[in-house]
């Protein structure tokens, strides 16, 4: 249970380091806190702004400023730094397996026409707990090669945020096709080399031969270019796993509309008579369990 939490505690820090890190970037400004001067003694160091005018110097004894070298009293600052910081969740999640899970889901409550059972929140929270599910070992291994490092001062946070990339990278490179990744690498105008017989670099311009998500391109190949092909090949298999889903209830509906078309019954709705059949036919073949083993 321990070592749960820890692992829980890691991924939340190591996604806080991320993207403080990021905003850092954004706004410019250099994610190490200003050292003082080991000779004086007061605390109070007085930080100058290198011109002459009376601009007021940021706070030393700001939490915000220590930790990422971002002054408080400047709002927009604070605002990019909001910012970046609401998003992340979103971006973490795309990162993830969430958004296939969420949308076989959603197609299974269209397939069964259940309407609006079982509700968003339900839906939500069973793709999150199936997420931290298959992205356990992921999660274990960022705790391991990144947060505690970090944690015991090990390495600094550009180099935490390196090592907590590398087993994302690896995660996603396992789940994108072929395809979509050689698109993003057209789209970016990105080169990858193979080492040839005589030990030099030949760049590659035909990714048909070549399975460019093996981990030997994983060096070359840029998180800019990852990120969207697998978001691109999750929405892709999530379509190809909601056209199978459909296949057995359509049956199902046609069987009953063409029954009752032939018992004279038009203007009964077919949709309401074959919900009933749907639903036990789900519930007989236990197909929670199966959506849910074929997903992971």
């Amino acid at each position: 249970m321990n070592k749960t939490l820890r692992i829980l505690k890691s991924v939340v820090s190591v996604a806080v380091v991320i993207f403080v890190v990021a905003a850092s970037l954004t706004l410019g400004i250099s994610a190490e806190p200003p050292i003082a001067d080991a000779g004086n003694e007061n605390t109070e160091t007085q930080l100058t702004t290198g011109d002459d005018n009376d601009t007021p110097a940021p706070d030393p004894n700001s939490a915000l400023y220590d930790l990422i070298g971002i002054d408080g009293s400047k709002p927009l600052e604070i605002m990019l730094l909001i910012t970046i910081l609401s998003v992340a969740p979103s971006i973490l999640l795309m990162m993830t397996s969430f958004t296939r899970i969420i949308i076989v889901f959603g197609f299974l409550r269209n397939a069964m026409s259940t309407q609006s059972t079982p509700p968003n929140q339900v839906l939500v929270g069973l793709a999150l707990f199936l997420t931290m599910f298959i992205m356990w070992p992921v999660f274990a291994q960022i705790n391991d090669e990144a947060y505690v490092p970090y944690v015991n001062e090990e390495m600094d946070a550009w180099e935490a945020v390196e090592a907590a990339g590398g087993p994302l990278k690896t995660f996603m490179l396992r789940q994108t096709t072929n395809t979509n990744m050689g698109f993003f690498m057209d789209l970016a105008d990105a080169t990858l080399f193979e080492i040839d017989e005589e030990g030099e670099r030949v760049p590659v311009y035909d990714y048909s031969n070549i399975d460019i998500t093996e981990e030997n391109y994983q060096e070359q190949l840029s998180l800019r270019v990852v990120i969207p092909a697998f978001m691109i090949s999750e929405l892709s298999r999530a379509f190809q796993m909601g056209f199978m889903l459909f296949i057995p209830f359509l049956i199902i509906d046609m069987v009953v509309a063409s029954t009752l078309m032939s018992m004279g019954m038009m203007m009964l709705p077919p949709a309401m008579i074959s919900l009933p059949f749907k639903i036990m036919l789900f519930v007989l073949v236990n197909g929670w369990q199966m959506l849910v083993g074929v997903v992971v």
